[in-house]
């Protein structure tokens, strides 16, 4: 992110989400990332500012987050480590709908996306399972864009930033 010009800090506890104009909710261990957040009271701030329309990336476990059962900003039911266990983990070329050339995806661990509603744009599948979905402002997908530094999911956050914003393309 810092990368394409964004000021880019962690979010930890609710005072760290003052002032965001976009979020990213990595990858990592869900059933961590969902104590952190009781722990820290994040839920409802979180509900908050995603709720309010700030453009929000989550990759991989971040997907498993945004979802019905744990945040339910996005309208879709997920399956956790669905492709298998760590050693199952995989590399596939992706048509991605809005990427002209694809996009090299990285699977570890990966959820996929079980059910969805109607307001949810499926972007790419893998074995007939949805692993990109979006909804509003915003994109949620099953792996890991940053592994092989493609910049293009980072750079369609960035840019809905400058479109709530009310800058021009750039």
């Amino acid at each position: 992110m810092e990368g394409l010009g964004a000021h880019v800090r962690e979010v930890r506890t609710p005072a760290d989400l003052e002032g965001l104009q976009a979020l990213v909710i990595p990858g990592g261990e869900s059933t961590t990332m969902t104590l952190g957040i009781e722990r820290e009271g994040l839920a409802e701030p979180l509900r908050d500012l995603i709720g309010g329309g700030v453009p929000t990336l989550g990759t991989c476990a971040g997907l498993i987050m945004l979802d019905r059962d744990h945040l339910g900003l996005l309208d879709v039911a997920t399956e956790r480590n669905a492709f298998g266990r760590q050693v199952r983990s995989f590399e596939v070329d992706l048509d991605l709908t809005g990427l002209a050339d694809g996009m090299r995806a990285v699977f570890i661990r990966a959820p996929w996306v079980t059910e969805w509603g109607d307001g949810v744009e499926v972007l790419a599948e893998v074995e007939h399972h949805p692993v990109a979905v979006r909804q509003d402002d915003i994109l949620a997908v099953a792996f890991h864009p940053e592994i092989d530094g493609d910049t293009r999911l980072h750079g369609w956050l960035l840019e809905r930033v400058r479109r709530r914003n009310g800058e021009r393309d750039s």
